[in-house]
């Protein structure tokens, strides 16, 4: 039986692999290596938590040792990687030390231990912020050609990641594959992020706070369809390529919260807004070209479909939700739902 080795695996992104793996792939042994940060929930996993083919280690990839141990320890044929910090305003408010040592020396422990290692694949999971920002009235889109031009901390650090990836498969040959996915939604998705934290706070009648004029636009994406283009690209992906994973859905920030909004039948007098995030990039949209055509996936799920689903998800597990807030205050009074 193969393995794989998944670190961040109890995230929001990194659960939903591991389920749809677990599911998908019958004779593949999964490794959950998570730091449980506190976006690194437990529960994400709880329903799969005995499965015979499932295993949990603790630990941080910032810390070579423990790395390397568990590559020692179960031998994987596999990784992938979602281990990150990924919060823009946490890396602009006060913690971008944080996203430079997982984000970055995390990433660079990885590859150093993989490159001792026979493995068939990495897989380095990144973000469509590495490209920057594009003009809102422009019909480009990022292309894996696309000049990097990272406008936050967060989306630096991740930048210093992916190019330690490139750099690692053209000087050892680890075979290495870095993904550029726009922004997920879904259920178990934490509460920082902007549909679950607009969701909650429009469920408790509270504002909901939008950046600058709103009109900033992101190219939306169902967890469910990322988590199935990686399989596509760790199975059958060209080592040191970077392919772009897109929904083709763009909606800016107001459209999202106006939706919402309406969904759960509240007045759109909810909304606030507040002065802009420093570097707020403008628009992001992935153009999905090369992944489409090489590894024949397309993404299935509409947002307008799937958005009350997942907002039914949120009002029905209380319970997860009351948990993910308790661990988020703890490291973020700033963020209030």
């Amino acid at each position: 039986m193969k393995t794989i080795l998944v670190f961040g695996g109890s995230g929001f992104i990194g659960s939903h692999f591991i389920r749809h793996i677990l599911n998908k792939q019958t004779e593949l042994r999964v490794i959950n290596f998570d730091k449980l940060t506190y976006a690194g929930n437990p529960e994400n996993l709880k329903d799969v938590s005995g499965h015979r083919r499932y295993s949990f280690v603790r630990g941080d990839i910032a810390k070579i040792t423990l790395v390397a141990n568990v590559f020692n320890r179960y031998k994987p044929d596999y990784a992938i990687n979602f281990a990150a910090e990924t919060h823009v305003d946490r890396s602009i408010h006060g913690h971008a030390k944080d996203f430079i040592s997982t984000n970055i020396n995390g990433v660079f422990n990885i590859l150093e231990v993989t490159k001792n290692h026979e493995i068939k694949k990495l897989v380095q999971v990144s973000t469509d912020e590495v490209y920057g920002s594009l003009n809102i009235d422009s019909r480009s889109k990022f292309k894996e050609s696309t000049q990097y031009s990272p406008r936050s901390p967060y989306s630096a650090s991740k930048t210093a990641g992916d190019l330690l990836a490139s750099a690692y498969w053209a000087t050892f040959g680890v075979p290495v594959v870095v993904t550029h996915c726009s922004n997920n939604y879904g259920t178990h998705q934490y509460p920082e992020k902007l549909i679950p934290f607009f969701v909650l706070r429009a469920m408790a009648n509270n504002p909901l706070p939008l950046y600058g004029d709103g009109k900033n636009v992101r190219d939306w994406i169902h967890v469910e369809d990322h988590v199935e283009a990686l399989e596509k690209i760790l199975f059958n992906g060209r080592p040191g390529e970077t392919y772009n994973i897109g929904g083709n859905q763009e909606l800016s920030n107001i459209e999202v919260a106006t939706r919402i909004l309406k969904i759960l039948n509240k007045s759109k007098s909810l909304i606030k807004y507040v002065q802009d995030r420093p570097g707020h990039d403008r628009r992001y949209a992935i153009d999905s070209t090369k992944t489409e055509k090489e590894l024949n996936w397309r993404p299935n799920q509409k947002f307008k479909d799937s958005l009350p689903e997942i907002i039914a998800w949120y009002g029905s597990n209380q319970q997860w939700v009351k948990n993910a807030l308790k661990r988020l205050k703890k490291i973020n009074s700033h963020i209030e739902i």
